[in-house]
């Protein structure tokens, strides 16, 4: 299925720069990223992911209810288990489920609105969410970790890539 080969994929780009990069580097404060890690930025897209795998099991989903979890991004070995643990579950999650997500916009309450959503469209979210914050984890590694090997298309959408091959072959 394409939203599994696609998260795959993502995760697969995330599993092998963390790999390379080197623990002092992964958390390095990047003054291109307003100060903020490499470690941080991987540590948002894969709670995302975490949110997602356990809204599945209890029907409701809530991004803001992340556990900003420092050890994943200060650590690189426990990301490298958080993104293996995100790739088994969306390997395994072949069926689209109904969902509910909570979301909250009001700064001041706790209050959450409830919309109907469902698996694959959160999986989708997800997918673009971790391609952009791939795109700025691209600028800190080219920042503090220059000799990491990224592929030509990390962080960048399908879409644009579609578009760059059609002007390119035009």
């Amino acid at each position: 299925m394409q939203l599994i080969h696609a998260c795959t994929s993502i995760l697969d780009q995330l599993e092998d720069m963390v790999q390379q990069v080197a623990a002092e580097d992964f958390s390095r404060p990047s003054p291109a990223l307003s100060n903020s890690t490499v470690g941080q930025h991987l540590r948002h897209t894969i709670e995302f992911f975490l949110c997602l795998e356990k809204g599945f099991r209890e029907g409701l989903i809530n991004y803001d209810k992340r556990a900003h979890d420092k050890l994943i991004e200060s650590d690189k070995f426990i990301a490298i288990n958080a993104i293996r643990t995100i790739r088994e579950f969306v390997v395994a999650t072949r069926n689209d489920s109904q969902l509910r997500l909570d979301v909250g916009y009001d700064r001041h309450t706790e209050d959450c609105v409830t919309i109907q959503t469902n698996y694959f469209r959160e999986l989708t979210y997800n997918i673009e969410h971790a391609v952009h914050h791939m795109a700025l984890i691209k600028i800190g590694i080219r920042e503090v970790a220059g000799y990491v090997k990224l592929p030509s298309d990390f962080g960048i959408a399908v879409s644009t890539l579609r578009h760059v091959d059609a002007v390119t072959h035009s």
